[in-house]
């Protein structure tokens, strides 16, 4: 959606979101005074949408209006008219039934401007389907005693398996599989983790197979393939050491400013 629409679709929608909260601060007070309900925790509810058949073209819709979890007002499309299955909704339903106007503009929406819109969002869907992104894919450990990580992520559809194989048959034992996790950028991310020690892998050929629409990866379990944090800690030193250092010349640099503008008057 946001890279279909432009800014008038989110300020249109914004405003008819704006609209609707109000009329529900309204349909909610009339709705109670009917039923006569002064206190206590109530509910307004309305749910509508429209349907369309791909190949034979037909249409529906449907709108419904609830209280309390109850129905309270329904728009029957064939007859065009509004039905209320509770004495308290039957004004409502004579008033919306005598709005010609009213009833014709439903009719428009549910038959035109809302199928409309629901085979724009199916296009939007299908590109979107068709997207293919290749996932990325490391093997990570945190200390050599530490189960390995086949981490696969940036994907896209989310349909992926990670396998663990040895000496090129499927490996089972000792494996953990991770769930499916969304990213930030709409695409996906998961993990499978084996525990097994390194002088079994160096003994034996394990590798994790990544299979998705895109390709399939394997990653073979070597040291130079695996990714760990030791060693970080002297990179994390230098950072911090290069930080200070900044933070040291800026503060020099501030004090010989604050001393020049002492000399010439201007503080």
């Amino acid at each position: 959606m946001k890279q279909k629409e432009g800014a008038d679709y989110w300020d249109t929608q914004t405003q008819l979101a704006a609209g609707t909260h109000h009329a529900f601060r309204n349909n909610i007070q009339v709705a109670k005074d009917r039923f006569n309900h002064s206190t206590g925790v109530h509910t307004f509810q309305l749910m509508y949408g429209c349907e369309w058949h791909d190949q034979t073209g037909a249409t529906n819709g449907f709108r419904r209006e609830g209280y309390d979890g109850e129905d309270f007002l329904s728009l029957d499309l064939k007859e065009m008219r509004w039905i209320s299955p509770v004495q308290q909704g039957f004004s409502t339903q004579n008033k919306w039934n005598n709005n010609r106007a009213y009833l014709e503009g439903r009719k428009h929406y549910f038959s035109a401007v809302c199928i409309e819109w629901l085979k724009k969002y199916m296009e939007y869907r299908n590109s979107s389907l068709e997207k293919m992104v290749s996932p990325q894919v490391s093997l990570l450990q945190k200390s050599p005693s530490s189960p390995v990580t086949c981490h696969a992520t940036g994907f896209y559809p989310s349909g992926v398996t990670i396998t663990w194989m040895r000496n090129g048959l499927e490996n089972c034992t000792n494996v953990d599989l991770g769930e499916l996790l969304p990213n930030e950028d709409g695409t996906f991310q998961k993990t499978s983790t084996i525990r097994v020690t390194t002088d079994e892998w160096k003994k034996n050929q394990f590798s994790c197979v990544v299979k998705h629409l895109s390709k399939t990866i394997r990653k073979i379990l070597t040291e130079k393939e695996i990714r760990t944090n030791r060693g970080d800690s002297v990179h994390v030193g230098i950072i911090v050491c290069a930080v200070a250092l900044l933070i040291v010349t800026g503060a020099a640099g501030y004090m010989v400013y604050l001393k020049k503008r002492g000399e010439d008057g201007q503080l």
